[in-house]
């Protein structure tokens, strides 16, 4: 048995489009993570940039399981002494920017603090509405919503 180790100029990516309407923001976060390390691929090299380019719709109709809209808060923090803000997940939903939400959520699940992660997640793009900017790449449909029923928030 040869291990083979993938070189940066072998790497072959795909552009993907998931549509996050109806569906559990946590278990996307994992998918949308695992797609842009490329943990899916059998070639997988872990020092090499081999993910795919995600693109996320309908940001703004992703849910929260549980109380996690009142209850999960986001802190952040101006620099200043005292200065650390706090807001709640239903009001980044409900909020201008909805799509900060599944940004943070794939962020936390990257490794911290590297250059390669950081390339990695470049290749996210999320956009609240069905619209996308990306048709000249032809991206393939990825049916989040059927691969698991609890991908999506029983009503």
């Amino acid at each position: 048995m040869k291990s083979t180790l993938l070189k940066p100029l072998e790497v072959e990516t795909k552009w993907i489009v998931i549509d996050a309407e109806g569906v559990v923001i946590g278990r996307l976060a994992s998918y949308i993570a695992k797609r842009l390390r490329g943990k899916h691929r059998a070639d997988y090299t872990p020092h090499v940039d081999c993910g795919d380019h995600v693109i996320v719709i309908n940001a703004e109709k992703a849910v929260f399981t549980g109380k996690k809209l009142t209850d999960k808060i986001y802190y952040r923090h101006t620099g200043h002494p005292g200065g650390i803000k706090s807001t709640t997940a239903g009001k980044i939903l409900s909020g201008r920017f909805p799509e900060r939400a599944i940004y943070k959520a794939v962020e936390r699940m990257l490794p911290k603090e590297s250059s390669l992660a950081r390339k990695q997640f470049s290749k996210l793009r999320v956009y609240a509405g069905a619209e996308h900017e990306h048709e000249a790449q032809q991206p393939e449909t990825v049916d989040f919503k059927a691969m698991n029923s609890k991908n999506t928030k029983a009503a």
